[in-house]
């Protein structure tokens, strides 16, 4: 985390910087928050329990709903190759019709 938050500030370094984390154990270490400290980025936790704060979990539940749900796939490359195919679909074909999935506003 704290390679990561360098590389955001180097890259970055007269913006203001927040990041949004969920809360997993190691984004909310001691050394992590005073790294962000000194890099002076702000770190925003999301609420425990509120998945759907989470964008990449609506994306999840959107690959889940399409082409994972009551599917049987004959091999783990064909299972693999669905979720691929619907990933790639949401910079596509989907792009417009997910919008509102993944709005910060739902």
């Amino acid at each position: 985390m704290c390679e990561l938050f360098a590389k955001i500030r180097e890259k970055n370094p007269s913006i203001p910087i927040t990041l949004v984390l969920d809360n997993a154990r190691y984004q909310k270490c001691k050394h992590v928050f005073e790294e962000a400290g000194k890099l002076n980025i702000e770190l925003l936790h999301l609420p425990p329990y509120s998945p759907n704060l989470n964008i990449i979990e609506r994306l999840w539940k959107h690959v889940k709903q399409s082409c994972l749900k009551n599917t049987y796939y004959e091999t783990f490359n064909i299972f693999r190759g669905a979720i691929d195919t619907e990933i790639e679909k949401v910079n596509t074909s989907l792009r417009e019709e997910l919008a509102t999935l993944f709005a910060l506003n739902f």
